[in-house]
C-alpha cells in the first residue's frame, strides 16, 4: 500500500504530493491526540485510586491537560487543511 501512495506522489503534481503530506499529517495529529487524551484519562484514574480525597484536583488538572492537547491537535488539522488550500 506504502508502493502505491509513493508512486502517486512520484507521478502527480506537487499540489497532489502537498495534499498527501495534508492528509497524513491530519491524521497523524489526531492520532497523537488520541493517544495522548488516553494516557492522561488513565493516569488521572489511577491518580484517584491512590487518593481518591484528591479526585476534585486531580479531575481539574485533567481537564487543563485535556484541552492542551486538543488544542495542539486542532491547531495541526488547521495547518493540514491549509496545506490543502494554498
Amino acid at each position: 500500500m506504502l508502493s502505491i501512495l509513493l508512486q502517486a506522489a512520484a507521478v502527480a503534481a506537487g499540489a497532489a504530493t502537498a495534499k498527501l503530506g495534508a492528509a497524513i499529517g491530519a491524521g497523524i495529529a489526531a492520532i497523537g491526540a488520541g493517544i495522548g487524551i488516553g494516557k492522561i484519562g488513565g493516569s488521572a484514574m489511577e491518580a484517584i485510586g491512590r487518593q481518591p480525597e484528591a479526585s476534585s484536583d486531580i479531575r481539574s488538572n485533567m481537564i487543563v491537560a485535556a484541552a492542551l492537547v486538543e488544542g495542539v491537535a486542532f491547531l495541526a488539522i488547521i495547518v493540514a487543511i491549509l496545506a490543502l488550500v494554498m
